[in-house]
């Protein structure tokens, strides 16, 4: 298996629930700490020698392009920009065709997580996995719905949100083998989360990756929230 060295970040969805604090601007590019939530991502991917982004833009699409361009510490940007919602699933695939390589990372664009991209993909590439799963572990998985997982090196099953108490819960970001696309539902529009990773715990290895830290999801007014105290105490660098 090659590493991966390119990812695709999704940046399309409507952003409601974060629209009573942030409504002129898609959710990605929501204020934190003086700069889009964007920014503090693709620094992060920079940092760990990410070469190629792939941004799949939606709703507001043009101000995210307007907002980053085309380069970004040495990283280039591309855009794939939905004509219509295709939820996760299809958002994937055709933000996919715009890749080079034979394994990519994939980020919500509204997630904040801490990890070692390079022991990720090592990980993956050890046990043999065509996906990986990053997942955070939080005191309640009440509100996300748990990732059961098996001696902290696969992914053995999904429980539905309502389960009470602590646990790991999936945090947006994955490693993908190019050929998984081919697996992928043959529809345009599908979530990846729900249609695609549910079934595929069942047939095969779904390395899962836990050494992760400061998981924040920023869709939520409180989370946002804590973006602004957790962030913005960091030095961000300009373009």
């Amino acid at each position: 298996m090659s590493s991966a060295d390119e990812a695709i970040i999704l940046v399309g969805g409507f952003g409601t629930r974060l629209r009573s604090l942030v409504s002129d601007v898609p959710k990605p590019l929501a204020p934190v700490g003086g700069r889009p939530f964007l920014a503090w991502l693709l620094d992060a991917l920079a940092q760990q020698s990410i070469r190629r982004v792939i941004l799949a833009t939606g709703f507001m699409g043009d101000k995210v392009v307007a907002a980053l361009g085309t380069r970004w510490h040495g990283m280039s940007l591309e855009y794939s920009q939905e004509e219509e919602p295709l939820g996760t699933g299809g958002a994937i695939v055709q933000a996919a065709g715009r890749l080079r390589g034979d394994a990519f990372f994939v980020l919500n664009g509204d997630t904040w997580l801490e990890l070692d991209y390079s022991a990720f993909d090592r990980k993956a590439r050890r046990l043999g996995a065509r996906l990986g799963m990053a997942l955070a572990s939080v005191p309640d998985v009440s509100r996300y719905g748990a990732v059961r997982v098996e001696k902290d090196e696969r992914v053995v099953g999904f429980v539905e949100k309502g389960h009470v108490g602590p646990g790991y819960v999936n945090a947006g970001v994955y490693r993908l083998d190019r050929t998984l696309l081919e697996d992928l539902p043959k529809v345009p529009r599908f979530s990846f989360e729900t249609e695609f990773l549910v079934p595929m715990v069942t047939r095969e290895t779904i390395a899962a990756y836990t050494c992760t830290e400061a998981f924040i999801d920023i869709g939520v007014p409180d989370d946002y929230k804590r973006a602004q105290r957790i962030l913005g105490t960091l030095s961000g660098n300009e373009k």
